[in-house]
């Protein structure tokens, strides 16, 4: 009997939502009223850019004994190549890499992520409390022959990683090598 009056009493309020609202006994009432400015549907999103990224981020063109192209520009001898610009390396092997000549890669701000580093026709060993100091400043170091380093800067460089370079020419020939022709 108990269970009959309790469906009798369920079916009943099935039957009070169906009416329209104002049969019903109570109106739901918002605490607050809704208009366009108070919700983000009626509004237009709109992103203005207030500084926009060079399209030309740094990526060496080719290379030879001589030094490198990099966006179009020369560049003689030995260099360091940081997110937006190009200078001159004072070192003549890998054996010159001193702790002082990698200080640039650390006093950037954004701290550079990694560090390319081509050592000539052959990839050198660098002195390991070089590597330790780099490592300790939280910059990885990847040392590698020239032609491999410069291909591994343009492919960190393309997926938007902060990376730098220092890069020795490869001795030899003054033949000029272009990095589309190398990947061929």
């Amino acid at each position: 009997m108990a269970a009959a009056f309790v469906l009798r009493a369920l079916y009943g309020a099935r039957l009070a939502l169906r009416c329209p609202p104002a049969q019903l006994p109570w109106a739901p009432r918002r605490g607050h009223r809704l208009t366009p400015a108070d919700d983000e549907l009626y509004q237009r999103t709109r992103i203005s850019l207030l500084q926009r990224e060079s399209p030309h981020d740094m990526y060496i063109d080719s290379y030879n004994s001589r030094g490198f192209t990099v966006n179009g520009n020369r560049v003689l001898g030995p260099c360091a190549l940081l997110p937006h610009s190009v200078v001159q390396w004072n070192v003549g092997s890998h054996q010159d890499i001193t702790e002082e000549s990698f200080s640039l890669f650390w006093m950037l701000e954004p701290q550079i992520e990694i560090v390319v580093v081509g050592t000539g026709d052959r990839t050198e060993r660098l002195q390991s409390h070089l590597l330790r100091a780099m490592r300790q400043r939280g910059i990885a170091v990847e040392v590698q022959d020239t032609p491999n380093a410069c291909a591994t800067f343009n492919f960190l460089c393309h997926e938007g990683r902060v990376t730098g370079a220092a890069l020795i020419p490869p001795p030899g020939g003054a033949a000029l090598t272009s990095l589309a022709q190398a990947a061929e």
